[in-house]
Formats: C-alpha cells, structure tokens, sequence
C-alpha cells in the first residue's frame, strides 16, 4: 500500500513538471513590434498592430528568433508584383543576350570572319541600291522623253492630247515613288553601317570577356 502510494505521487509530480514546462515553453516567446511613431509594443499573442506594422519574435531573454514583414496593401502588392516582372524580365533578357553572344562567338571565332559578315550585309545593300539607281535613271529619261514630246507640241502651237498628260501624270508618281526607295535604302545603309561598327565593338567587347574568363580558370 505504502509503496502505490509513492508511485501514485512521483507521477503526479513528473505530470505537474511536465505541465510546468508545457507552459513555461508556451509562454517562452513574445511578439514585439512598433507602430506609426516608433514606440515599441510588446503582446504574448499575435495581434492585427503586428502584423499591420510587421514584428519579432522574441524568446524569454529578449532575443530576435524571427522577424515578419508588414503586411503590404493593394497598391504595395501591385508595385512588388510589378518590380518582380520586371526583375524577372531583366534578368531574361541577359540571359538571351548570353546566349546569343555564345552563337555569335561559336558562327565566328575569329574578328576577321565576323567583319567579313557585317561587309557582306552592307554589299548586299549596295548591290540593291545600285538597282534601284538604275531603275530610277530607266524611269526619269521615260518621263523627260514624254515631257519631251509635250513640249514639241506646245511649240508648234498643237494641244497636248489628254492621253499625254495622263501618261506624264503617271510618270511623275513612277519616278516619285523610285526616288523616295532610292532615299530609304541609302537610310537603311547608314543605319546598317553604324549598327556594324557597334556590333563589332561588341564583339571584340565579348570575345574578349571570354577568353579573360578561361585565362581564370
């Protein structure tokens, strides 16, 4: 009987210890945080100041454990959604300029032959603007030689036929159109001549990126 009652008591001691101790754990950490003017707070429980202005988790000698941002509203969450896109985006688009300045070292390995492609471009540009300058030369003697014939006939004192004067009309808009191609494609050359000196800055700019790189390794 004696020795039940001893039994009886240690484990009622060992359930009051452990409830001690599942209350002192329970009661271990405090949420601290600070509102609009930067006076502290301190709460055993999460309350909504906390999250609204973001907190700590404190243990029972005061130190930091965990801390949790604010809650952001509507237009803050708008805005980070917005910085992460664009975060995101930016780092797409270096990753696609590394690729394709890998394509471009690998199709050219040396600066001769990457030059020797930008000269074929402009080549190919010259080549098209020598047709057009051709074509144009074609369709302002056709228009001289119809101005021409009305001309011979005003100074004969004959009327210029309804049919001539359409025909100049015509013309007119031909060479027109010949000279404003002739004018876009001397643009585009221009344009394709500095876009291959900054390509190949570029170039020489990467090449020689990589071969500081594997002068590293």
């Amino acid at each position: 009987m004696r020795k039940t009652l001893i039994v009886i008591a240690i484990l009622a001691l060992a359930a009051g210890a452990q409830a001690q101790a599942q209350k002192a754990s329970s009661s271990s950490y405090r949420y601290r945080w600070k509102d609009a003017s930067g006076l502290p707070h301190y709460s055993d429980s999460l309350t909504s100041d906390a999250l609204k202005y973001g907190y700590d988790l404190v243990n029972d000698r005061g130190l930091v454990v965990q801390h949790v941002d604010r809650q952001l509203n509507p237009e803050e969450r708008a805005a980070a959604q917005k910085a992460a896109e664009e975060q995101a985006a930016k780092q797409k688009a270096a990753q696609e300029r590394d690729r394709v300045d890998s394509q471009m070292l690998a199709a050219y390995p040396t600066e001769e032959g990457y030059a020797t492609s930008l000269k074929q471009s402009l080549d190919n540009l010259d080549q098209q603007i020598s047709t057009t300058r051709v074509n144009l030369r074609s369709q302002e003697k056709a228009l001289t030689d119809l101005l021409t014939r009305a001309g011979d006939l005003e100074r004969a004192k004959q009327p210029v036929p309804k049919f001539l004067n359409d025909s100049i009309a015509k013309q007119r808009d031909v060479v027109t159109r010949q000279r404003d191609t002739l004018e876009r494609e001397l643009n585009a050359r221009d344009a394709a001549e500095k876009k291959n000196a900054t390509d190949l800055q570029h170039y020489r700019e990467v090449k020689a990126a990589k071969e500081k790189e594997r002068s590293g390794l």
